[in-house]
């Protein structure tokens, strides 16, 4: 692998799991649509790694990567759309406080490979002095880090009474 292989797949990882936080974002933001709180600090964070989305298809191009369209834009995914309204159909759903933690938690560990990336990238562009990726990644992963400290907050405030209240 060429010197610069590990920052191209770094990116490509990065760039996916970006597409995948915002889809999962979406779709807490649209499931939990009544908890005003959940949804609409959901939407906002979406956005944020969309824009992320949008950033590393841009340094992928100049890394020689074709990361799809950087002004393009992930929508919630079709099947997760219609396991969601077949759950519905048939009546088995979690409770919504358990479902609330579940979703949650999926959103942590999604923001945290993410924030991984996010890190190795920075390590990797002061190591091969790319101003261009340090900035990226410098803009990028705070806001990452601000994704895990709300899905981890939301965790410490809901889990006592929703895990006790069985």
């Amino acid at each position: 692998m060429s010197r610069t292989g590990g920052i191209s797949l770094t990116l490509s990882d990065l760039h996916h799991g970006e597409q995948h936080l915002a889809r999962q974002l979406t779709a807490v933001a649209e499931r939990h649509r009544t908890d005003h709180e959940i949804h609409h600090v959901a939407t906002d964070l979406a956005g944020w790694s969309r824009e992320h989305v949008r950033s590393l298809a841009e340094a992928g191009h100049a890394h020689g990567l074709h990361l799809g369209d950087p002004t393009g834009t992930p929508t919630p995914g079709l099947l997760s759309t219609l396991r969601e309204k077949a759950a519905e159909t048939v009546g088995h759903r979690p409770e919504p406080g358990l479902l609330l933690l579940r979703d949650l938690r999926e959103l942590h560990l999604a923001a945290a490979g993410n924030s991984l990336c996010w890190e190795m990238l920075a390590q990797a562009a002061q190591a091969t002095r790319d101003d261009d990726l340090l900035a990226l990644a410098s803009r990028c992963h705070p806001r990452t880090l601000r994704q895990m400290r709300w899905t981890n907050t939301m965790i410490k405030i809901l889990s006592p009474q929703v895990l006790t209240s069985l």
